[in-house]
């Protein structure tokens, strides 16, 4: 088990450590119904906190930030020498979150995305952990709530019985919400992004060899140029050059903790 706390990555304090001590900690606060925020970074996670001291605030009270990209994962090694040897996905940390939810019959959330994705994800968790307990569902509505319906929406989820709620609003809204709503729930909080249409069979993943050479852009950015052109072909070639900047000591060299939110925007 490697947990060697949050390291300075750009700024954002970034968490070396691996999936066994992330799952331990997660299930730790489901079991004692402590409410906790963790999300799973990959460069462009790290980079929406590096362009806004506001988002860069939110990433720095999170209690969990896991190197989800590799890149993430070379940073933390190549600036402190952390000898991390694997990533933290979100997408893997998704199952093996529910696995031990399973087995320790801890029911779960599922909020975001749409009903469709969230049906057809719900029923593979379900072939995949026919044990595990989905304590509610709800489809996100794609604007943001007023008061009332964060509240109500609060108050469905810490009333579900569920011990973890998964969070699929995408980057950063979902980060966004989970640090919003942490301090209104009683359970952990899981920003992962993609897992759902992934683990839903909707969008498909990048190949293995791909993966664990820090490719798995290049094979989004081939299914979805229009969309995510913009973000890999210019957040890439940022990131490896403030980290080059912060491995010289010419950047970044204490955590900035950015400044706090003047508002909140209730994502939903």
């Amino acid at each position: 088990m490697i947990d060697l706390g949050k390291r300075n990555v750009l700024g954002i304090g970034v968490d070396a450590i691996d999936y066994e001590s992330a799952i331990d900690k997660v299930i730790a606060a489901a079991v004692g119904r402590r409410p906790m925020s963790v999300t799973a970074l990959a460069v462009h996670g790290v980079m929406t906190g590096v362009g806004d001291p506001e988002h860069r605030y939110r990433l720095n009270q999170f209690d969990l930030v896991c190197p989800d990209g590799q890149p993430v994962r070379w940073a933390l090694n190549l600036l402190h020498g952390c000898g991390l040897t694997d990533r933290v996905y979100g997408p893997d940390l998704t199952l093996k979150l529910c696995r031990a939810a399973a087995q320790q019959a801890i029911g779960v959330f599922l909020f975001g995305s749409t009903d469709e994705v969230l049906t057809r994800f719900a029923d593979s968790l379900r072939d995949q952990f026919p044990e595990l307990q989905i304590a509610g569902t709800r489809a996100s509505r794609f604007r943001t709530l007023s008061p009332s319906e964060r509240d109500a929406l609060a108050e469905e989820i810490n009333s579900s019985g569920a011990g973890i709620c998964f969070v699929g609003l995408g980057c950063p809204r979902q980060e966004v919400f989970a640090y919003e709503m942490r301090s209104r729930l009683n359970m952990p909080l899981i920003a992962v992004g993609a897992a759902f249409a992934f683990h839903a069979g909707m969008l498909a993943q990048a190949p293995p060899w791909m993966q664990r050479h820090g490719l798995e852009w290049l094979f989004r950015l081939a299914h979805e140029p229009r969309r995510l052109a913009k973000r890999y072909l210019t957040t890439n070639p940022a990131f490896l050059t403030r980290l080059a900047f912060q491995k010289l000591g010419w950047m970044h060299r204490q955590q900035s903790q950015g400044r706090p939110p003047k508002r909140e925007w209730f994502f939903g």
